[in-house]
């Protein structure tokens, strides 16, 4: 039987960045990570797309608007210290349409009242830092970035081994119990007995939260995030960020462009229910997951809710030219011939029993287990942060 202070479950940038923060405050404790998989960050964090988001989306108030702004200068502090690249390249938000105009300015004066460096400009200038783009006014947020999230995990994993701390692969935690003294793990690679549990499992955190005992406030409803990326003739319609203007009361962003760290160019993502929650192809069904989601009551009010938009993303999800119509509405050079396929991801979105989506991060704790219940976009982002704030409440 393994010994340990603290065992996290998770090895994605979340849990891997309240490792380092926990190590960082206090260096002598030990530390143990498992992840279920072969690899660290194979789930969400390594098929992110590599934003380090300024925080203008999040209502002012809640944890993301909080720790996304704090986390990204952490983030950035961190690898100017690691020799991790990044690039501050700047984002716009562009409306295409005069409908779209008042909710551009609500979400610009949202990026005020979180204290977000950002610009009303018109389309003159648009075209100076997008000159593809066909908006008509838009928010330029010069400190939004780039960055390798995987990279920034394998160096983390790095100082946690190097400070003492265990990082078990391909370990999957079957059972915990909880007494007055401790808690243990058990793992399909043995035991481990530690003071206390931080789940960080990301699509599996529900199922975590109640193997620890405590009553799941949500359920996690996968949706997968479907992508195109430009060929090496297009790319040069896109110089770094360009999205659309989002409904800020729904925590997608819609279809948008996003030049990576390694000068890719992704488009996407639409976003459809996962028939499993680590379906990554259309094909990827696991029945009793799916079942779990179609019976949920919270899906069904949401389903009854916005059946029309779940349509419009199925439709785009099965017609590559309604993509590229969503694509056109900011590009309107792109062609279908522009596209290639890309790496679909999973967003774990935490759904309430009202059919409410958890807009906030949420993390539900006990005595001796602490659940990160829900952490979305933008959690890669905001990860190191989130690592001190979980660090604090211990």
């Amino acid at each position: 039987m393994k010994r340990a202070s603290i065992t996290i479950i998770g090895g994605g940038i979340v849990g891997l960045a309240t490792a380092y923060q926990l190590i960082k405050k206090q260096p002598n404790q030990k530390i143990c990570l498992i992840e279920k998989e072969a690899e660290l960050a194979f789930h969400q964090t390594g098929r992110n797309s590599g934003v380090l988001h300024s925080g203008i989306y999040y209502r002012p108030g809640t944890l993301k608007a909080e720790n996304c702004k704090l986390g990204k200068n952490t983030m950035v502090e961190f690898c100017r210290k690691e020799n991790i690249p990044y690039e501050l390249c700047g984002k716009v938000i562009v409306a295409v349409e005069e409908s779209e105009i008042p909710r551009l300015l609500k979400l610009h004066e949202r990026g005020i009242q979180n204290q977000i460096p950002c610009e009303l400009i018109n389309k003159k200038r648009l075209k100076e830092l997008e000159p593809h783009t066909a908006g008509i006014q838009a928010i330029h947020l010069p400190e939004s970035g780039i960055v390798d999230y995987k990279a920034v995990c394998e160096k983390l994993a790095e100082i946690i081994r190097n400070h003492n701390g265990e990082i078990l692969k391909s370990t999957r935690a079957i059972k915990i119990q909880q007494n007055s003294t401790g808690c243990l793990v058990e793992t399909t690679q043995g035991d481990i007995e530690s003071d206390l549990i931080i789940n960080c499992a990301g699509l599996q955190s529900d199922y975590v939260t109640k193997m620890s005992g405590q009553k799941p406030e949500v359920r996690i409803i996968p949706f997968r995030g479907e992508y195109f990326k430009l060929k090496e003739d297009a790319k040069h319609l896109c110089k770094n960020l360009i999205y659309p203007v989002p409904d800020i009361e729904f925590p997608f962003l819609g279809v948008h462009y996003t030049r990576m760290i390694n000068g890719d160019v992704e488009c996407g993502p639409n976003a459809v229910l996962a028939f499993a929650r680590e379906g990554y192809h259309k094909t990827d069904i696991r029945f009793r997951e799916l079942a779990q989601t179609l019976t949920y009551p919270g899906f069904l009010k949401l389903a009854g809710k916005h059946w029309k938009m779940g349509l419009g993303e199925m439709w785009r999800s099965l017609n590559k030219n309604a993509f590229v119509n969503s694509l056109q509405r900011l590009i309107p050079e792109i062609r279908k011939e522009d596209l290639e396929i890309a790496p679909a991801g999973i967003r774990a979105q935490a759904l309430s029993s009202k059919g409410e989506l958890v807009e906030d991060f949420l993390i539900q704790e006990n005595q001796r287990v602490i659940n990160v219940c829900n952490a979305p976009s933008p959690a890669a982002t905001a990860s190191l942060n989130i690592g001190k704030l979980i660090a604090k409440r211990i």
